[in-house]
Formats: structure tokens, C-alpha cells, sequence
């Protein structure tokens, strides 16, 4: 398969935005708050989420199709990944296949042999961090229908155990790994290129704001995906919103060295954004922003935060289906994250 362009790569995934709101008949938030205000807010979020649901069946079809043996996904901060891992699982099932999901984690070198930064901190994000010849050893062996043990990592202890988890794949099962490496081609250098199926996923919504003297303004994916992880590491780390602001920053850093330089590498493109998002995560991450005091260094960005989700009508969170992308970051769903 001919890889896209990385200009191809972005572009694919902002035409799939724009389908998506010109079917629904939303591209401003002004219409977005119209249909919430005449009471169609359960019939969009449903709408959204099964155009979402379609994409990820045509990519499961692709994979099954393809014999795909081992999937590897990859996107930035607070793209949904380990949901949207979860549900191609699911997809994939149901074309009769058995998806194996491969913690890319536990593939980290013992905390003594982890690479420093220039400030002398260990560097988890480089990928100089993993065992990139373990890895590439036991992907080998699985795809050769090797039984292996598979390793955990500890985070505690900072060292690789082995605690008995014994894998053996067949020709019907697949590899899901998902990890910010996972795109680069020297994390499975070892891999023939026809066993893996490369997915890059990252949220897009091409929303506009009427930005006054008849301009319009492009609502920021960017702030979407800081008010998820605000709201996600709230719920799940007990993070307050200057914890976030503080390390958003070294986030995007990574990002950009990272990930973003290997988006031309993916087989398929997937939008995780909801047209309807910025409501629902909106609501969640309101009270957050609010109890920023004014003292805060990082008063004056909660302060802008609050008047971009403002601009939103508040949804049901319980118009939320239980399997949605949303779930990751708002709670309350079926996969436990």
C-alpha cells in the first residue's frame, strides 16, 4: 500500500470533519447550539457517534481484509486511543477475528538503563526508553505462532517482570498496540511491513465562530484536546487544572518530536472528534477552570478557557453512549478508563 503524504495524512482527516458536519448540518457553534436549544441534543450525539462507529467498521474491514496481523496506533495527547483500541477490538470480533492487545509499556527498559534528558531527568518519552530488540523478538515469535511469555512492567519498582502471561496467537488472532512510538518505523523494524496495519487517530471538527466584521473563526482543536485531558486527569489522577497547564507544554514538545513526524507512515486516518464534544467536555471542565484562583500563574489561560467553553450549550452527559470516545474523558464508561 502506497503511504499518504503527510499533507494527504491531514487533509484526509479534515475532509472527514467537514463531511461530517455537513451531514449533520452543523458547521458553527451557533447552529451546534440551535439544534441543543430546540431539543435534537440526543439525536445528534447519536448521529455523531454512529458516523464515528462507521469509520472504525470500514477500518476493522480493511485490517481483516488486508490479513493484517499486527496494528499499531498511534496520535496525540488526549486523541482517544485506548478507547478507540478497545472498540476496533470489538469490530474486529465481530468479523471474526481475535484481537490480542500488546501493552507497548511494558516494553520499557529497566528504569537504570533509561536515557536522561539535557536537564538530567529520565526521558520516558524517547524512544531510546524501550527494549526495541525484546519487542521486535517476541512480535517476531508471535507472528511465527512461537508461544512467548509476555513482560510487565513495573512503574514501582522501575524494572521488566515476568508473572506468567503466556501468549500464543493463531492465524485468525491480531496484535493491537497502541503507544506515541508505535508509527515509527524503528519500534517494529524488525516486522515484515505486510503483517502491520498503521492507524494514526487524533481529533479534528472544522467548527467556526462568527469572529465579528463578518469573519469566521475556526473553532481551536488544540483547546478541545487540552479540556480533555484536564477533565480525564481530574477524574482519574486527581489533577487540578494548574497540574495540566503546567505540563502541556512538555505534552506538545513530545508530540511534535514524536509523533507528528511519523503521520505519513499510517495505512488509515481516524477522526476522533465529535462535533458535539465541545458541549459535554465543556460542562465537565467548567467548574474545574472556575476554581483556578486569581493569584494562579495560569489564571489569565483558565480565564480564556472558560470564556471558549462558554460559548457552548451544556449537553446530557447521559446522551453519552457507554462505548463512545467521549467516556474516556467524561467517565461512566463500559470500558473502565
Amino acid at each position: 500500500m502506497v503511504k499518504k503524504s503527510l499533507d494527504k495524512g491531514v487533509s484526509s482527516l479534515k475532509e472527514t470533519s467537514k463531511e461530517w458536519a455537513r451531514k449533520v448540518g452543523i458547521d458553527s457553534v451557533e447552529k451546534l447550539n440551535a439544534m441543543i436549544d430546540s431539543g435534537r441534543g440526543m439525536e445528534l450525539v447519536l448521529v455523531c457517534e454512529v458516523m464515528q462507529s462507521n469509520s472504525i467498521y470500514e477500518i476493522a474491514r480493511r485490517i481483516a481484509a488486508e490479513k493484517r496481523r499486527i496494528i499499531l496506533i498511534s496520535g496525540p495527547s488526549s486523541a482517544g486511543k485506548t478507547t478507540f483500541s478497545h472498540r476496533l477490538g470489538i469490530q474486529l470480533m465481530a468479523l471474526g477475528l481475535s484481537p490480542h492487545a500488546i501493552a507497548a509499556d511494558n516494553y520499557f527498559v529497566n528504569r537504570e538503563d533509561n536515557p536522561k534528558d539535557e536537564n538530567g531527568n529520565y526521558d520516558f518519552e524517547c524512544i531510546e526508553a524501550m527494549d526495541l530488540e525484546k519487542l521486535n523478538t517476541d512480535m517476531c515469535k508471535l507472528l511465527s505462532g512461537e508461544r512467548i511469555e509476555l513482560p510487565v512492567f513495573n512503574f514501582r519498582t522501575g524494572k521488566r517482570e515476568y508473572r506468567g502471561n503466556h501468549l500464543q496467537i493463531a492465524d485468525s488472532d491480531v496484535l493491537i498496540m497502541e503507544g506515541i512510538h508505535s508509527l515509527n518505523p524503528a519500534m517494529t523494524y524488525a516486522l515484515d511491513e505486510a503483517d502491520k496495519y498503521k492507524i494514526y487517530i487524533s481529533p479534528l471538527n472544522q467548527l467556526y465562530v462568527d469572529g465579528g466584521d463578518e469573519q469566521q473563526v475556526k473553532v481551536s482543536t488544540m483547546d478541545g484536546r487540552l479540556l480533555r485531558r484536564m477533565v480525564r486527569d481530574h477524574r482519574t489522577r486527581g489533577n487540578d487544572v494548574e497540574k495540566t497547564l503546567s505540563m502541556w507544554k512538555s505534552v506538545r514538545k513530545g508530540e511534535e518530536t514524536h509523533i507528528f513526524p511519523y503521520e505519513n507512515e499510517a495505512d488509515a486516518m481516524f477522526n476522533s472528534g465529535l462535533i458535539y464534544e465541545y458541549t459535554a467536555v465543556g460542562r465537565s471542565a467548567k467548574p474545574l477552570l472556575q476554581a483556578v484562583s486569581s493569584d494562579s500563574e495560569y489564571y489569565e489561560e483558565a480565564q480564556r478557557l472558560l470564556r471558549f467553553v462558554d460559548m457552548f450549550r451544556d449537553i446530557d452527559l447521559e446522551y453519552i453512549p457507554a462505548d463512545s470516545i467521549l467516556r474516556e474523558f467524561v467517565g461512566g464508561g463500559c470500558f473502565d478508563i
